[in-house]
Order: C-alpha cells, then structure tokens, then sequence
C-alpha cells in the first residue's frame, strides 16, 4: 500500500511509540549526491571489487585499494546530509528509545546529528591498524601518504566490512535486539535483500513492530511490511517528523 498522506492508523502508532528503530541503506545516501554500490550505475559496476575490496586486495597492494578510498573520501567530504538524515536525526531527540541502524558507511548520518547508531558495515572516516586492530578516526583526505600509518609505524586499513569478511563482533546482534524490542521500524533507502540486514524488518514485524518502508520504488519487502511511502526519503520522512513536533 503507498499513499502520499499517511494514513491515520499509522500516524496514531507512530505518534504514541516510545520505542523507534530505523534501518537505512543506499538510498539515503544517494539523496545526497553519494554514489551508490550496486545497480547498473553503481560502483561495483566500473570497479573488480576483487581489487579493492577483499582482505586479498589489501595484502596484495595496500596503496591501491588505499588510492581508491581515498578518492572516495575526499569526495565524501564536500557532501553534506540531506533532509532525511536530519528528520531521523530529530526523531533521536522524541523518542524515549531510539536506534538508528545504518548500511551505509560515508558517516552522513552523523554529521547530521544522529548520536545512536550502529554502523552495520563500518566507517570509511575511521581506519584499523593492521597490527593492534585499534580504531582511530582521520579525517585527512586526500591523504598524503598511501597506504596511511600511525605514529607506530603500523599500516592503517579503512574500517569498513569488505567481502569475505564478517560484520563487526556484536553489531548484528545489537541491531536484532533492536529490531526485536521496538514498537515501530523504519526501512528507509534500502531494499532489505542483501543479508543480514534483510532479515532486521522481518524480526521487528514478528515481533509486533508495525513496519514503515520509504522508498523509490517497490522492494521485495513492499507486500510485507504495514505502509510504503514512495517517493525520495527526504520529502517522506519530514511528514512523519511532523507529527511528533507539534
């Protein structure tokens, strides 16, 4: 079901939660001029993810999968959050209980605000050293130097997931407790097929969570969840904002 005005049922749940959860994807991002992953336009179509995107890549040249982050990042930096980060960011400061739980790894929705966030897949503003796996944020970009190094000495990678490798130690199980404990979630900007975030609105709906999709066009999850508002995040999100703000 997709309307462009919010139908009372959801309006009247939606303003009297206490408990929100929101999972976001590319979509979000791309609002903002951030180019997306998958698709035919996006990045893993003009690049061997092989090559800058694995563990093996890393070892093999550090300095060129460090090139390509690295151009990523200093076009992240003139890019700025869009109206749909700062609606959820608002949201933050309403509910009693709030979890914003992203895909996405360009920081964006920290920038806008966003203080309880659990990166499912990292952040391309923080690295790992290679050696004592500690996490440091360097904001630097371009960077002077490829691959980076800390005052050790040590080789600093980007902390984000690459493939073939597993999510961060406790962050899925972070997210499915939220995705379990809350009384209403939001799927904003994202498909929902790629796993494990996939399976996030299906526990929030077992769960007895109504489930809010918003979106450009219709997902897999579209007959699934309680209401889908078509259209881009930052024109569909506000309203709902709105009728917490009065």
């Amino acid at each position: 079901m997709a309307d462009e005005k919010i139908p009372r049922h959801v309006a009247d749940r939606f303003a009297t939660a206490k408990r929100l959860a929101v999972l976001t994807g590319a979509g979000v991002s791309a609002e903002s001029g951030v180019e997306t992953f998958r698709g035919e336009d996006g990045t893993w179509s003009k690049v061997n993810v092989e090559d800058v995107a694995t563990p093996q890549a890393f070892e093999r040249d550090p300095a060129k999968v460090w090139q390509w982050y690295d151009l990523r990042r200093d076009k992240l930096k003139s890019i700025e959050p869009n109206p749909a980060h700062y609606a959820l960011a608002a949201m933050e400061q309403h509910f009693p209980h709030f979890a914003l739980i992203t895909q996405n790894i360009d920081g964006l929705h920290k920038r806008a605000g966003s203080k309880n966030i659990i990166e499912l897949h990292g952040n391309i503003w923080e690295v790992r050293d290679t050696v004592t796996d500690e996490i440091t944020v360097l904001r630097e970009a371009p960077l002077k130097e490829l691959p980076p190094r800390n005052d050790k000495g040590h080789t600093l990678r980007p902390n984000v997931v690459w493939f073939g490798e597993m999510l961060p130690p406790g962050v899925m199980e972070a997210a499915a407790r939220e995705a379990e404990n809350c009384e209403v979630f939001l799927v904003v900007g994202t498909s929902a097929v790629v796993q494990p975030a996939a399976s996030l609105p299906i526990i929030a709906k077992r769960s007895g969570a109504m489930v809010l999709e918003f979106t450009l066009h219709w997902t897999e999850i579209s007959d699934f969840v309680d209401h889908t508002f078509l259209g881009k995040a930052g024109k569909t999100l506000p309203p709902l904002l709105d009728l917490i703000s009065k």
